[in-house]
């Protein structure tokens, strides 16, 4: 069953706060340095919720997000939409920029420390941006793509790949592939 609500419990798991969203939500939460919940929804809208669950901003995107949001060293805040935009926030949710694929985004981006930002599309590609927005880098995997990249501590992008693991480079070179079977 698909849920409307953004829940918030306690460590002993009792209902802490919720809110209804316009529509149900497959985003996961990301938690700000300051407490605040992030959480998009396929109301096409990301929200920012204090710790005691009152609304702080909305961004409306072009399409439903069930991206989860990341959130980098500096407090920016990366999501995708199946609008083919990955937005950059400030932390007060006003856009810092977009960057349009060629296709919808429902992986998560995963951020490397002041190296850049990664995430894919379904158009099929891993895409690495520098945290201004411009782009590094784009693989294509020739494959299905709805994984959400990892980073590992040597800065090597780990994606899945329809039923195989992939090793990328910084460079975004593909390093190795493991078949998951």
């Amino acid at each position: 069953c698909r849920d409307r609500h953004i829940y918030a419990v306690t460590p002993e798991g009792k209902l802490r706060w919720k809110y209804k969203t316009g529509a149900w939500v497959d985003s996961s939460p990301a938690i700000a340095a300051d407490g605040n919940v992030i959480v998009g929804s396929w109301d096409k809208s990301l929200y920012c919720l204090s710790a005691g669950g009152a609304v702080r901003w909305t961004f409306k995107t072009g399409a439903p997000i069930t991206s989860s949001p990341g959130i980098g060293l500096d407090g920016t805040i990366y999501v995708g939409s199946h609008d083919g935009k990955l937005y950059a926030l400030q932390a007060d949710g006003t856009e810092k920029w977009s960057y349009q694929t060629r296709g919808q985004i429902t992986s998560s981006p995963a951020v490397n420390g002041d190296e850049g930002v990664y995430f894919t599309a379904v158009d099929g590609n891993l895409y690495a941006l520098k945290l201004d927005g411009t782009e590094r880098w784009v693989l294509n995997t020739g494959g299905i793509t709805e994984s959400s990249p990892a980073v590992g501590p040597d800065g090597s992008i780990f994606l899945g790949v329809n039923e195989d693991l992939w090793c990328i480079s910084p460079a975004g070179e593909k390093r190795w592939a493991k078949w998951s079977g």
